[in-house]
């Protein structure tokens, strides 16, 4: 019969073994956050469709226009909007902010804004009880172009510099871009009210709210009850929200100019059916094609080339063009 020192021997042996092989085995088994947090995303991505498709009648009345008429001061007054699409999109995250916010408590997540006005995304919704689950949401805006039916101006997709191609890197974002689950736009497209010029700017002054005596400034204003502020012509009105993965909205094409931002689609139905040129290709195709963008060359008539269309890439590359989902509408981008 073996002795006692033998059995523990023996024993602390076979534990030695067993936890190995555990180790091993967790190794080999071991998924890829994104793979084991797989139906986070899908109740993510459902939910956040769902609550878009809401959002018109938070901000526009039964007629279809904005909500929001202009700013109030002090002195009662009520300054009308400008059209011009910076001041627009502030506006729309502000009025849409509450709403954003009750929609993550609803579902357990926390919101976290960037620490820095340039830094990608506009929120960072993190999960109360994970913080390993968090998705990047930017709130993205567009005007149709009533000259062409059917197409909006385009928005940028954030940018395909730094942290997109260092995915482990902290540079202008609040979160390293390999650590989000998924990144995703709340996407609204309105219709600019068609007035005369941009001086339908307007100084108007409530009849209920008038101050005590007279400004000492003679400036001519409009006056409306108070029951009435909806006769305030809104500055935009026929409101579409969608919600989409950016990769499903994304075109070949930077967005802006010089600088590096990924540019959109610009079909009014591909844009909420979220059905862009990398849409059949897949996610991983618009990451390598936008990593490398302006990266690659090929030869042409003994001259060295950049690659900057998605076809030329994917021939580059040996895939299947006939996966590229062909691009609508043609671009007439305003400001």
């Amino acid at each position: 019969m073996p002795s006692s020192n033998q059995r523990t021997t023996s024993w602390i042996l076979h534990q030695t073994l067993w936890n190995s092989t555990k180790k091993s085995l967790l190794r080999r088994t071991k998924m890829p956050v994104k793979d084991k947090y797989k139906h986070y995303k899908s109740d993510f991505t459902r939910n956040l469709k769902e609550f878009a498709k809401g959002l018109s009648e938070y901000v526009a009345n039964g007629d279809g226009q904005w909500k929001v008429k202009g700013f109030i001061d002090i002195l009662k007054n009520i300054y009308t909007i400008s059209a011009d699409t910076k001041i627009i999109s502030k506006i729309l995250e502000i009025h849409l902010f509450p709403a954003i916010v009750k929609f993550a408590d609803d579902f357990n997540y926390n919101i976290v804004l960037p620490d820095h006005q340039n830094y990608y995304p506009d929120l960072s919704f993190v999960h109360k009880e994970n913080d390993k689950i968090r998705f990047a949401v930017d709130i993205k805006t567009t005007f149709r172009i009533l000259e062409n039916p059917g197409v909006v101006n385009g928005f940028t997709l954030g940018s395909h510099g730094s942290y997109f191609k260092d995915r482990n890197s902290n540079k202008n974002i609040q979160f390293p871009y390999n650590t989000y689950l998924g990144h995703y736009c709340i996407g609204i497209i309105y219709t600019r009210t068609n007035l005369e010029n941009d001086v339908e700017r307007k100084l108007i002054r409530v009849t209920e709210l008038q101050p005590d005596g007279q400004s000492k400034l003679n400036i001519k204003y409009e006056t409306v009850e108070f029951d009435k502020l909806d006769s305030i012509v809104s500055v935009i009105k026929d409101f579409t929200f969608f919600a989409c993965e950016k990769w499903q909205l994304a075109s070949d094409i930077q967005g802006s100019g010089n600088t590096a931002n990924i540019g959109s689609i610009i079909d009014i139905e591909d844009i909420i059916n979220g059905n862009g040129m990398f849409a059949n290709l897949g996610e991983k195709w618009f990451d390598e094609y936008w990593i490398n963008y302006g990266k690659l060359t090929k030869l042409v008539n003994g001259k060295l080339v950049k690659i900057k269309r998605l076809k030329e890439y994917v021939e580059f590359k040996g895939g299947d063009v006939s996966k590229i989902n062909p691009k609508k509408g043609k671009s007439q981008r305003k400001k």
